[in-house]
Order: C-alpha cells, then sequence, then structure tokens
C-alpha cells in the first residue's frame, strides 16, 4: 500500500443494544469489524435508559478492535461517520460532562405525564403543518419537558442536549452539531423553515439555547482530538462526517433515497417508509428528513414477526420451527379460502385506535392449520397497505420497495406482500445496511464520492426482484376492501372491551 493512500473509511453504530464499528473500503467492502453489548437500565416500568459513559466506552472498545486487524489502518481511514439510536437525550454542563450520566432513550415512556398535559392544552394536528410529526413519548422535546417538570436542577446545569450519535461525535472531536435528518424528528424542528422552530420551543417554554447548530449529515463536524487519538489509537486530525440517526442511514445503505422508493423492514414490528418530496401530515405518520433528498415518511405497525411468533406459541406451543409454519401457509390459497386476520395483538402505536384488538374473521369448520398461519401473513401486509396508502393517498407515488429485517428473508411473505402492496419488492446484497450508509456518508464527506447518489449508484446492489403475482392481486384487492371495512367498523367494540377490562379486571391490549 504506497504510503498517504486514504482507502478506508470509518463507520461507528451506535445501537440500543450494542455499538458497532467497522473498517469499509471504498468499494464498500467490510475489512474489520467488531461489537460491544451494552446494557439498558429500567429503573421503573416504562422507563429506559443508557450511561452516554457505555457508548463511549464501547466506541473506544470497537474502533481499538478494528484498528489493530487491518495493517496501517489509522493513516489510511479517509473519513469517519457514525450512526446511532434516534431520540436518546444527553444533557451536557458548560464544560461538556454529562449532567446526569443516563440518557433516555427512543423508547422510555417516562414522558407520557407531560406529553398527556401537552395534548391537553394543544391539538397536535394543527401543529403537523410545522412539526411535520404527531407529538410522541419518543420525541427529545417531551424529554427535555420532563427534565424540566421533574429534575429542575438538573435541567438548569444544562447548557447543551446532544442526540446518541452527537454525543459521539463530541467525544471525538470536541465539537457540537446536530444533522437536520435527527433534528427533524425532535419535535422542535420546522420542517417548512428546516432550522429550529422558535413557536414550537416557545409553546413548551424551552431554553433554545440548549439546542446544537444544524448541519447537513455530509458536513465536516471537527476532526479528531488529541485526547480522542490517545484513547482510540485514530490518527489526529482525521475528519469526521456529521452523520445522522440509524434510521435514516439503514435507509441510505439500503437503497431507500430517491423519492419514490419504499421500504418494508419487518423484524419483531413492521417499519414502513415512503420516500417523498414533503412531509406526509397525518396523525398516524412520521417523517425524518431525508438524508441526501427529501422526507421518508414513514409508520410502525407492531405487528410483523412478532405476529408469527405468537401464532407459532399459540398453536403449536413454538414446538414447530418457522420454515415448517410457512410450509403450512404455503399449501393454502392466495386468500386463506376468505379468512382475514387483523394482526393487532399490541393495539396501534399511534391514531384513534391504540385500543385495537387482533382478530379473525370468516373462520369456517373447513380452516386449518396452514389457513390461519396464511391469514396471519397476510393480515400483516393488509395492515401494512393500510398505512402505506395514507402516504400514497397524499399525492406520493410507490414506485417499489426494498425488503430489509427477518421478513425479507420469507419468500412466501416477500410474495405476499408484493400482491397486497402492488407493487414489485427488492432485496439488498448488503446484510449491514446501517454500516454501509455510514460509509458512504464518510465517504462523500471525504470527496471520495462526488455524492450521496453517486455514492449510491457505485455501492448499493440490489438483489432479487419479486413482482406482484397477478392471479393473487384481484383477490387481495377485494380482501383488502373488506379488512379496511372490518377494521373501521371494529372501534366500537373496541371500546366496550376496555370498559369490560375496566370493570373485570381482563387484560387490555392498548399499549399507548
Amino acid at each position: 500500500m504506497p504510503p498517504g493512500t486514504k482507502d478506508l473509511l470509518l463507520a461507528i453504530d451506535v445501537g440500543t443494544g450494542s455499538v458497532r464499528a467497522a473498517l469499509v473500503d471504498v468499494e464498500g467492502q467490510i475489512a474489520a469489524f467488531h461489537a460491544a453489548e451494552h446494557d439498558q437500565q429500567v429503573p421503573q416500568f416504562g422507563w429506559s435508559q443508557q450511561r452516554p459513559s457505555d457508548w463511549w466506552n464501547g466506541v473506544v472498545l470497537c474502533i481499538r478492535s478494528v484498528l489493530e486487524k487491518v495493517e496501517a489502518a489509522p493513516a489510511r481511514i479517509a473519513a469517519i461517520a457514525c450512526c446511532g439510536q434516534m431520540h436518546g437525550t444527553v444533557l451536557l454542563d458548560q464544560s461538556g460532562v454529562p449532567v446526569v450520566d443516563y440518557a433516555p432513550l427512543w423508547n422510555d415512556k417516562r414522558t407520557r405525564r407531560v406529553l398527556d398535559e401537552f395534548l391537553h392544552k394543544h391539538d397536535q394536528e394543527k401543529l403537523l403543518p410545522i412539526t411535520g410529526n404527531p407529538a410522541a413519548t419518543a420525541w427529545p422535546a417531551f424529554k427535555l419537558l420532563w427534565f424540566k417538570h421533574d429534575l429542575p436542577d438538573v435541567y438548569r446545569r444544562a447548557r447543551s442536549v446532544l442526540i446518541v450519535k452527537d454525543f459521539i461525535n463530541f467525544k471525538l472531536t470536541g465539537h457540537k452539531a446536530i444533522d437536520r435528518p435527527e433534528a427533524s424528528t425532535t419535535y422542535l424542528y420546522d420542517v417548512g423553515t428546516r432550522s429550529w422552530s422558535g413557536s414550537i420551543i416557545d409553546l413548551l417554554e424551552l431554553n433554545p439555547d440548549l439546542l446544537p447548530e444544524l448541519k447537513s449529515p455530509i458536513d465536516i463536524v471537527g476532526t479528531i482530538s488529541k485526547q480522542c487519538s490517545e484513547q482510540t489509537g485514530l490518527l489526529l486530525g482525521t475528519p469526521v462526517a456529521v452523520g445522522a440517526g440509524d434510521f435514516p442511514v439503514t435507509l441510505l445503505g439500503s437503497g431507500v433515497s430517491p423519492v419514490g422508493v419504499g421500504s418494508d423492514s419487518t423484524g419483531t414490528s413492521t417499519l414502513l417508509t415512503l420516500q417523498t418530496e414533503k412531509p406526509v401530515l397525518h396523525p398516524i405518520i412520521s417523517n425524518v428528513a431525508g438524508i441526501d433528498q427529501g422526507w421518508s415518511a414513514f409508520t410502525i405497525l407492531d405487528a410483523g414477526g412478532d405476529a408469527m411468533r405468537w401464532a407459532r406459541r399459540a398453536f403449536h406451543d413454538n414446538e414447530l420451527s418457522y420454515d415448517e409454519l410457512v410450509k403450512l401457509a404455503g399449501a393454502v390459497a392466495p386468500g386463506s379460502d376468505g379468512l382475514l386476520f387483523l394482526p393487532y395483538l399490541n393495539g396501534e402505536r399511534l391514531g384513534p385506535r391504540t385500543n385495537a384488538r387482533a382478530q379473525f374473521f370468516g373462520l369456517t369448520y373447513g380452516h386449518q392449520t396452514g389457513h390461519l398461519h396464511r391469514a396471519v401473513m397476510e393480515g400483516v401486509a393488509f395492515a401494512s397497505r393500510r398505512n402505506l396508502s395514507i402516504m400514497e393517498e397524499s399525492g406520493n407515488t410507490l414506485n417499489y420497495m426494498i425488503a430489509s429485517g427477518g421478513g425479507a428473508k420469507t419468500r412466501l411473505w416477500l410474495e405476499i406482500k408484493a400482491s397486497i402492496y402492488r407493487t414489485p419488492i427488492r432485496t439488498t446484497k448488503h446484510s449491514e445496511s446501517s454500516i454501509l450508509g455510514c460509509a458512504m456518508i464518510a465517504g462523500t464527506a471525504a470527496g471520495i464520492y462526488p455524492s450521496l447518489a453517486e455514492a449510491s449508484k457505485r455501492l448499493i446492489q440490489l438483489d432479487d426482484e419479486i413482482v406482484p403475482n397477478p392471479n393473487w392481486v384481484p383477490r387481495y384487492k377485494k380482501l383488502a376492501e373488506l379488512f379496511d371495512q372490518i377494521y373501521n367498523d371494529a372501534g366500537p367494540y373496541y371500546e366496550r372491551l376496555d370498559a369490560y377490562a375496566a370493570e373485570f379486571g381482563a387484560a387490555a391490549s392498548n399499549i399507548g
């Protein structure tokens, strides 16, 4: 390797369960990888927090590990980019030290009371044109509000607030900034002006001086400081890009960047995204600014792999494998012989039906186990289609979708979804989308790639394409209409079940 060659990019992903770091070459191939797990603390029911010091210790460990695996690695790194779990809120004092060594995470619910008080006073739908997002416990605005109300001394001592990857960037460089995609999901950002919203900040009575400078993900936030160099082994002065949250970075690394491309990421839940030119303003749709262009309109269906997991436990006591369940479902005709499944086992996350229940509809003596499993798979797709249609009805085009997560490994499920969504579904060859997305950002920031669009053309490799089955589409179209009608008509019954649960102590499904 000639001296002075800059042929590597360092990608860092600070997730909820672990820190992951990789050295990636300029063709997108991983040269070295290391992961270090960290704990999640639950001091009270509904709370979820982590120590920023644990994130940083994991980052140091992972960086040192990957540097040891590649010859002359520190000198070969052209740039660094980090992504991380979104919404985790770190308060720093005047010296840049966390005021408390914990940060409430994206799934922390301690903000429920201050959120409910806010919603009681304000009509969130009237605020949607500013915020672009419905009010939710996850957003950092309400975490700050909780600190102000419940720990006023901590709030008074704070001089700045950073989200997870911004804290890591600060430890790497000594500089504070936040990217616009991350900022757009704080509930403190104006989606029209693409700047901090003075009116929302005033409405919440928060201190605007806490908020960091807004930058693009491909801007350089700073360079590796002397202290960081000594801790990690990185070369002093190595540039660090601003980066972004793990969700938009994963979309970027999956090829979900151009307007009109959608994403179906099915794990435990189903995260549905459509790349749009403008935010989709709707009570069950959230929006994050795109890293490269437009917006990522997204919604989360709590049902996904979790619905199949429930069916495996409920019908087979976990004694059959998932492959066996899929084989049973595959032996049944599309539409499950008129059997529908509404997959709301845990209610809904946003919108008016957080108390929704799951149900089978159309069950007859002739239905067998395979019908039940296929109906579960189809029900998740029908519910997903319902949410996708809200995005499309707002004037947006869905050209094709890219599938990721565990659900992308099940060919039958992809065939069902393509036919219910009525759009092609593609998969990607790269298994580490967040790492690849970080590498694309770092390489673009360093000038290796002229743009993120060019980086995407060079590095993203789409794999298989599953097209809608023309014999299945008419059946699914009719059943989708029936699914929507059952969902719309069931509201009063959910309320009666809530009343029954309140009176007799039955388990309610509302997770809100």
